[in-house]
């Protein structure tokens, strides 16, 4: 039998994962939105969506982390404390990307004539996808391993 707290954590980690998700869509809404002021951009309303979002990620992880913590001291299962030490750093990376997409957006609305841009733009899109699937990897494991004494 599996403890209600334990399941209760492990129902907590799946809500905070879709809050992120959640999240990024916001983030890539925001970024549209800004894009369509170009070339004039809003950036002060850009620049609170920034800190907004950057406010949730922060929380989320520091959530996240508290989970990890718990999940390796508390129910010694270091295994699923390692799957989110992972996802952890794959998030980052995939706020980084997100990042860099949306600069090279930019650009390439700032200068259609460089065709450098698309490509640009294609090559961060790829890494996303690289990212994603690395990520799913990862949660796959987590499951896995979270319902390994269901």
């Amino acid at each position: 039998m599996v403890p209600s707290d334990f399941k209760a954590l492990i129902q907590r980690f799946y809500h905070l994962q879709s809050e992120r998700v959640e999240t990024y869509q916001l983030f890539d809404e925001g970024h549209e939105a800004y894009l369509r002021t170009g070339p004039h951009y809003d950036f002060d309303h850009y620049k609170q969506l920034v800190h907004e979002i950057t406010q949730a990620f922060c929380g989320i992880s520091k959530e996240m982390l508290e989970i990890k913590e718990k999940l390796h001291h508390q129910f010694d299962r270091p295994a699923l404390s390692e799957h989110i030490e992972k996802l952890q750093s794959k998030e980052k990376h995939k706020l980084e990307l997100t990042a860099r997409l949306q600069l090279a957006r930019q650009r390439a609305q700032d200068h259609p004539e460089d065709e450098g841009c698309q490509e640009h733009i294609q090559e961060i899109k790829h890494e996303i996808i690289k990212n994603k699937e690395a990520l799913s990897e990862v949660l796959q494991d987590f499951k896995y391993d979270s319902e390994e004494f269901d």
